[in-house]
């Protein structure tokens, strides 16, 4: 049968009401796979009824002494359309997210969420446990343990996601009686490295690629928390204390007053970024003479440039990345990950001293540097990164670990990007990031798409489109319109040949950094990139249909 004709009907497969599945181990005979349990799930909560299935790949002690496993959860709605989607996750991974669609709930996919669509899903922590208590002395640092083990690294950067992709079509194919007839891989932050890692490594396993806010460049962007803690510690010797939520305010308000008109329309949105960063200087912000309100002492300026600039060894190589302004840098997102967070076992200190300093230490050094797990000794580890010294680690193997943090983490292409194979197969990858996300720079993955689009010479359209998300922080949320379909725009390109030439976006009612000013019934296109949203010039500027995706 057809996906069109799986698609028009209403009921479109069942699983086995009584027994929730038919797989077993003894079934599905693959070597190293257990089938751990399953259980029906009555509909609620916004979900189906569905079989949850639960299962683990490859048992083994690490090199560390340690247990490890591939643990992975399975979701099989009783009406099918004919859909997988591998739901990759974010962070260190390390937990089975339940397999309902990437999270936060229903991002890219216009608040429902691809298991309550119909899809069956795959979701795995990725071959290590965050939660293993042989880890739990090492405190805030237990999560990143297993980057001590190079099998476990491999894990995570990739090789379980080849090892449960044909697995949980095999899966499907007996609970269901048949193949999928399309497959899908999304995910957000590291789920969106991980989808982009398998667009270079396995591009004939899916049909369509949801990238969200990728961190493909992960370890280089690890270098930046070392950066970022030096260059705010300068501002203020309390890390916390560097910007103020009124600094960073006082900052997104007048990038936003000088960029906000650059689109034809005075709406609160950075939605032309390129001109934005001729229009607006961060030296503009320091205080005169006699000045002591409106503006910011010429530490914290420097300190958010040095920022900004992105790291840089003592020769002035560039070791990741610069950032945008945008007018979302004063949001709390923007604030956690950098400079202060709400999280009291931490010291409120950011998520980038703190997890942050851990991974890039533990998973993305070779060999692995242990660092102890209090706030304190996490943050001093960072004061100390040396980028002349440290920072060539996320390079470096050695007899045990073989394969360098970059090598197991980013794709093979990272820094020429073809994605041959993904052409070749006829696969398609949609890209969407927010402008002003503190943890990836967009202009990273504008690079990136740069490079591709060259080596493609200039049609990288036909496979691959990026849309960036004005104001928009890391994975949802800043002040920005945040409620989108990339997912129906993906299956769409994939299933019909219907490029995304736009995708609506609007208000999430759960978005609370959503300004009081904005009419609830907002709405913007979402323009593939080197294109952004412009005002046409007539008719109401709170509706898409009054913008045009307009090239710089």
């Amino acid at each position: 049968m057809i996906l069109a004709a799986l698609l028009g009907t209403t009921v479109l497969a069942r699983a086995d009401d009584v027994n929730c599945s038919p797989v077993t181990t003894a079934s599905l005979a693959i070597p190293g796979i257990e089938i751990v349990a399953t259980k029906l799930q009555e509909a609620g909560n916004n979900l189906p009824k569905h079989c949850i299935l639960t299962g683990l790949a490859n048992r083994r002690t690490g090199a560390d002494g340690k247990a490890y496993s591939i643990q992975f959860e399975m979701r099989l709605p009783a009406e099918w359309n004919g859909r997988f989607l591998h739901q990759v996750n974010g962070g260190n991974d390390g937990v089975v997210v339940p397999a309902v669609g990437p999270r936060p709930e229903g991002l890219g996919s216009g608040g429902t969420v691809p298991l309550a669509r119909g899809f069956a899903v795959l979701s795995s922590d990725s071959g290590h446990s965050g939660s293993d208590p042989a880890n739990t002395p090492l405190g805030l640092a237990a999560g990143a343990a297993f980057g001590l083990d190079p099998q476990a690294r491999r894990d995570y950067g990739y090789a379980a996601d080849m090892t449960l992709s044909p697995v949980a079509k095999k899966v499907i194919g007996l609970h269901y009686g048949r193949q999928p007839e399309r497959s899908y891989m999304a995910g957000c932050s590291n789920g969106g490295r991980h989808t982009m890692v398998a667009a270079s490594r396995m591009p004939e396993n899916y049909d369509g690629f949801l990238v969200g806010n990728p961190g493909f460049d992960l370890p280089r962007a690890a270098v930046q928390h070392a950066w970022d803690v030096q260059a705010f510690l300068k501002a203020d010797p309390d890390l916390r204390k560097s910007i103020t939520k009124a600094d960073a305010q006082l900052v997104a308000s007048r990038i936003t007053e000088a960029c906000d008109a650059l689109d034809g329309a005075k709406d609160g949105l950075t939605s032309n970024l390129a001109a934005c960063q001729k229009t607006f200087d961060l030296k503009s912000l320091v205080c005169a003479p006699g000045q002591n309100s409106a503006c910011l002492p010429e530490a914290k300026v420097d300190a958010l440039k040095t920022s900004l600039a992105g790291p840089k060894n003592s020769k002035g190589e560039a070791l990741y990345s610069d950032w945008p302004l945008d007018g979302g840098i004063g949001t709390g997102n923007w604030r956690a990950w950098k400079v202060e967070s709400s999280v009291p076992p931490w010291n409120n200190y950011p998520i980038i001293a703190t997890m942050g300093a851990a991974s890039l230490n533990y998973i993305f050094s070779t060999p692995p540097v242990a660092v102890e797990g209090s706030t304190d000794k996490l943050i001093d580890a960072l004061k100390a990164y040396d980028f002349d010294k440290d920072a060539p680690k996320i390079f470096a193997r050695d007899g045990t670990f073989t394969e360098s943090a970059m090598d197991f983490m980013a794709p093979p292409d990272v820094d020429e990007p073809k994605l041959t194979g993904l052409q070749a197969a006829g696969r398609k990858m949609l890209i969407f990031h927010g402008q002003a996300d503190p943890v990836f720079s967009v202009n990273n993955t504008i690079s990136w798409y740069d490079r591709l689009n060259k080596n493609a010479q200039g049609h990288a359209d036909g496979f691959a489109r990026l849309f960036t998300i004005p104001g928009g922080t890391h994975c949802g949320g800043g002040v920005a319109l945040d409620k989108f379909d990339a997912l129906t725009a993906l299956t769409e390109w994939v299933e019909h040949g219907k490029a995304p030439e736009r995708i609506i976006s609007s208000i999430d009612p759960a978005n609370k950094e959503i300004p009081a000013t904005w009419s609830a019934n907002r709405s913007r296109p979402l323009c593939p990139y080197p294109s952004y949203a412009a005002y046409s010039g007539s008719g109401d500027s709170e509706d898409a249909a009054n913008f045009v995706c307009k090239t710089p």
